[in-house]
């Protein structure tokens, strides 16, 4: 059967159409569109509208392709929303999380709430731009004022195709406003931060029909009406957790796009003080589990800089040559702190390596193959510093990670991280959170046996592989890594912390 999976990303939206069978499974892009921020005079936007059109244009062509499709999925990022009016109207385009309204409130919020109160309740790594820290943030204007309804955004698009409300649970669980351990809304969170009753939707599960295509997008796409919208983990991780291709107990699990999600698979949250002090997450995946992790910023920093390099270079090096000048670089000639808040907002990412490294006392790197061994070493070490830790607060043994989505590609990325952490590494797929959304949709239809193991034996058995083992110079890492806790113990001093975590 044919599956159409919406897949949005930070920087490129597409239209994936999944074929599955009982022994099959195989993908085709349909659509790729880009994903352009717009920064206006109140702030940094996504441009919904261009989104919902690109996947409107990629239904079409997955159904040219294939004839139909039994039914539609949509993932994206986490933690934005839009706000509906009484009318159902969407009130302005949704606020990009790298937006800098947040950067005043989210201590503030922490301070009127209590730090301690508030990971209790949601067992949610402080980020700033939290949905929570957002809607503190928009408390007192027009805008929120006039709003009766939030949707995240694959739930405002699901809502646009449909016709239907609603809030799918794994996204729900970043917001900061869902309550870890009861699995629903925190009223008490809602009330805090002033938010009007009603403005959070009924919840969804990953599985549950959400409804059938409305006329007018039936007409645009070419589907027939009765086409099924299936919720699916429409929190991109969420999907890309499920397609995780694990077979033996004792994985890890490495997300790895613009961000990199590390951490583990478990029954329950973990909320204790210890947990909260590493700054760990527990979002909800799917069948109930909770993804332990936390968020390092990836692939973003590589990224950044080959958008520099492509602005300022008549003839800017590709990635497979910077990837060959990386591996031929010096090792641990410079570090970095990944989460450092510099690095968080667009712009010259080269040039905010170089100042990060001057002002640690370090060379900085002065070729692109250097930034290059700089960045997927620090991310390496970022990676191999998570799993420790989130192995010792959920008393689990790893034995294995699968790193998966696009950052798998990365053979140099997926040979350091199996060095760093001194575990096998098995890279792929690229493609899980396509994978997960398709997978979900599937067994919504029958097409999967129950439970996660049965869809992870599926992408097992039909998706490449490659595993590394781990071949490096373990004090060489050791040393690596004392050198990045200073630099990471600088920044955790730099920051307030009211309530002295």
């Amino acid at each position: 059967m044919p599956f159409a999976a919406i897949d949005l990303g930070a920087t490129s939206g597409r239209v994936i159409l999944g074929r599955v069978a009982r022994d099959a499974l195989s993908l085709t892009e349909a659509h790729r569109f880009a994903n352009t921020p717009v920064r206006l005079p109140g702030g940094l936007h996504w441009d919904a509208l261009a989104l919902f059109q690109g996947a409107l244009d990629g239904l079409r062509r997955a159904g040219a392709q294939s004839d139909g499709v039994t039914s539609v999925g949509i993932d994206t990022w986490a933690v934005d929303y839009g706000l509906l009016d009484a009318d159902g109207a969407l009130l302005g385009n949704p606020y990009h999380y790298r937006d800098t309204r947040t950067d005043t409130v989210a201590e503030r919020v922490r301070e009127e709430i209590g730090a301690e109160r508030l990971y209790r309740l949601t067992g949610l790594q402080h980020l700033p731009f939290n949905t929570v820290y957002q809607l503190a943030a928009a408390s007192g204007t027009a805008q929120l004022a006039a709003a009766r309804t939030l949707l995240l955004v694959p739930d405002l698009l699901t809502h646009w195709l449909t016709g239907t409300i609603g809030a799918e649970e794994t996204n729900a669980s970043t917001t900061g406003l869902f309550d870890a351990r009861a699995g629903g809304w925190s009223a008490e969170l809602a009330g805090r931060i002033g938010l009007a009753p009603g403005l959070l939707p009924p919840l969804r599960a990953p599985g549950d029909l959400a409804g059938t295509l409305l006329p007018h997008i039936a007409a645009a796409t070419g589907l027939p009406e009765a086409t099924a919208v299936v919720t699916v983990a429409s929190h991109d991780t969420a999907s890309a957790v499920a397609a995780v291709p694990a077979t033996e107990p004792g994985f890890a699990y490495i997300s790895c796009g613009t961000w990199s999600l590390a951490g583990l698979e478990l029954d329950a949250p973990v909320l204790s003080e210890a947990s909260r002090g590493a700054n760990f997450t527990n979002e909800r995946g799917v069948d109930g589990t909770i993804r332990y992790l936390r968020n390092i910023m990836g692939m973003w920093l590589l990224e950044e800089c080959r958008r520099t390099w492509a602005r300022q270079r008549a003839d800017p090096p590709s990635l497979d040559a910077l990837l060959e000048q990386a591996a031929a670089a010096r090792p641990f000639a410079a570090l970095l702190d990944p989460d450092d808040p510099a690095f968080l907002p667009p712009g010259d990412m080269p040039a905010r390596i170089r100042d990060f490294c001057l002002r640690t006392g370090q060379r900085p790197p002065e070729s692109p193959g250097a930034v290059v061994r700089c960045i997927l070493e620090s991310l390496a070490l970022a990676h191999r510093r998570t799993l420790r830790q989130a192995a010792v607060l959920a008393d689990r043994e790893i034995t294995h990670v699968h790193l998966v989505g696009g950052g798998s590609r990365n053979e140099l990325l997926c040979r350091l991280t199996a060095d760093a952490t001194g575990l096998p590494v098995v890279a792929g797929p690229a493609e899980a959170t396509a994978l997960g959304n398709i997978l979900v949709q599937a067994r919504a239809h029958g097409l999967v046996g129950d439970g996660l193991p049965a869809m992870r034996a599926l992408v097992a058995g039909t998706q490449p592989l490659r595993r590394h083992e781990p071949d490096g110079d373990r004090a060489a890492w050791d040393a690596a890594e004392a050198r990045v806790e200073e630099f990471v113990a600088a920044r955790r001093s730099r920051v307030p912390r009211p309530d002295g975590a």
